[in-house]
């Protein structure tokens, strides 16, 4: 069972939680070419291994965190809040 840590919460099901998209891609400026957004919106890797994601305590709490988390393994390393980082939804 995938369990993450709500820095409010604490430890909780991932049901609880919505992934939100990689938190490792930078947000273009706004006056940023085409291209650029293009690639921000519709443009993924699929990651094998530790990777950075956003996901949303939706049915808590509503916090973003960005979790760290094993792509094959689903183990998760860490988890913070996602207030301040590059990207970030607040």
């Amino acid at each position: 069972m995938l369990r993450i840590s709500c820095p409010f919460c604490g430890l909780r099901d991932h049901t609880e939680f919505a992934y939100r998209g990689d938190a490792t891609k930078t947000r273009p400026l706004q006056d940023a070419p085409l291209a650029q957004w293009v690639d921000f919106v519709y443009l993924r890797d699929n990651p094998m291994g530790p990777h950075r994601e956003y996901w949303q305590h939706t049915l808590g709490c509503r916090a973003w965190v960005i979790v760290t988390r094993n792509t094959l393994t689903h183990e998760i390393f860490s988890t913070e809040m996602a207030t301040g980082a590059t990207g970030a939804v607040k």
